[in-house]
């Protein structure tokens, strides 16, 4: 009988995953250069990519372009507030958790157009943001509001609008009612690169929409968050019938 021998990309996998799990290798250390572990594992840097790519893959270890592979630090999940959008301060106005946003005014395509209930083409306000903590990046929301209802300077350089933003909360007028469709689903791959996550990792997709008390849509969200770097947390408040009080 014919015994497997296990890829020694595995072999090599195997023993740094176990540096790793064990403490030996720290959070945020950066692992010696490939072309030092290919030498210590005597294996060309190709079978070493490979056992990288396995760690990769697994969610232990991050390649930064123009540094090198890190161990990675054990995801922090952040609390996404349902209702209206805020990400909970104890956790977003964590020091660490910071939120690059990019403002622009796009045109309303179909599916933007169906959420928002305007004609194709029509102006909208559109807020991009990504949260980071450190160089793992948390979450993804693009924000859309129609260009006439955009507070004055919501789309000039203006750090205490940018401030606001960093939430991923209602960035319009107030509003009457809050629809929020929650999902999972595979990441799409722009989603992929901008949350360094595995194609296959799940990803948890809220759209929320944003009516005033004439029922008119004044914000679309689009909100991405890796699926373990989230909890979602949803309250829903009964209103008592005045006539069973007064029965």
């Amino acid at each position: 009988m014919t015994r497997s021998v296990s890829p020694r990309h595995h072999d090599i996998a195997d023993d740094l995953r176990q540096q790793i799990t064990t403490g030996r290798m720290k959070p945020g250390e950066r692992l010696p250069s490939e072309a030092d572990l290919a030498d210590r594992y005597k294996v060309s840097t190709v079978t070493l990519r490979r056992a990288l790519a396995v760690l990769q893959s697994e969610g232990l270890v991050d390649k930064i372009h123009g540094k090198g592979n890190f161990v990675r630090h054990p995801p922090r999940k952040i609390v996404y507030v349902g209702g209206w959008g805020t990400l909970d301060p104890w956790t977003a106005a964590e020091a660490a958790l910071r939120v690059s946003v990019r403002t622009t005014t796009v045109q309303a395509d179909g599916h933007l157009a169906t959420l928002l209930k305007v004609p194709t083409g029509s102006p909208l306000a559109e807020f991009s943001c990504i949260s980071h903590e450190g160089e793992s990046p948390h979450g993804l929301a693009r924000i859309y509001i129609p260009r006439d209802l955009a507070p004055v300077g919501a789309l000039a350089d203006d750090s205490s609008w940018r401030e606001t933003a960093t939430r991923f909360a209602i960035l319009s007028s107030p509003a009457a009612a809050v629809r929020e469709t929650v999902g999972a689903r595979p990441p799409t791959p722009d989603e992929v690169s901008a949350l360094r996550i595995r194609p296959a990792a799940a990803v948890l997709a809220i759209t929320r929409v944003a009516t005033d008390s004439t029922g008119r849509v004044v914000e679309v969200a689009l909100l991405v968050f890796p699926a373990d770097r989230v909890d979602a947390v949803f309250t829903t408040h009964h209103v008592t019938d005045e006539r069973q009080k007064q029965g």
